[in-house]
């Protein structure tokens, strides 16, 4: 018997919806951008990884962030699984760096689900005191 439009949607609801914003949520990390009078700071939510996840670095002017975290399963029951939800995590983002950015202190830290990479700015020089003639 073929399904029903409403049958079809409330698969998708109940069952691939979550399916597909895990799926989603797996391949992407979200980050909010604050600016300092010192710095500009990334912070990316990455909740259940480990600093040794973690990978950053620059290529030409872009900041890469990816990790990846492989799922393993230890349980010591015997028996066999009815569900497993376990999966690898991994992302990647990209940003480009602007000539304000100091990129060589960069620096991060990874605490409480969130990794916060600071991006100092670049120390603006005086400007060159001078006289104007004027003609």
């Amino acid at each position: 018997m073929p399904r029903t439009i409403g049958g079809f949607m409330g698969d998708v609801f109940q069952n691939g919806w979550n399916q597909l914003n895990e799926e989603v949520s797996a391949l992407s990390a979200p980050v909010n951008i604050q600016e300092t009078d010192k710095s500009y700071e990334l912070h990316v939510v990455a909740p259940g990884l480990k600093k040794e996840d973690f990978k950053l670095n620059i290529e030409g002017d872009t900041l890469q962030i990816s990790a990846e975290q492989n799922a393993e399963n230890k349980d010591q029951h015997d028996g066999k699984w009815i569900r497993s939800e376990f999966r690898t995590r991994s992302f990647k983002r990209s940003f480009s760096l602007n000539d304000k950015v100091d990129a060589a202190n960069i620096s991060a830290k990874y605490a409480d689900g969130v990794l916060v990479v600071s991006l100092p700015k670049k120390e603006a020089g005086k400007p060159a005191a001078h006289e104007i003639t004027v003609n």
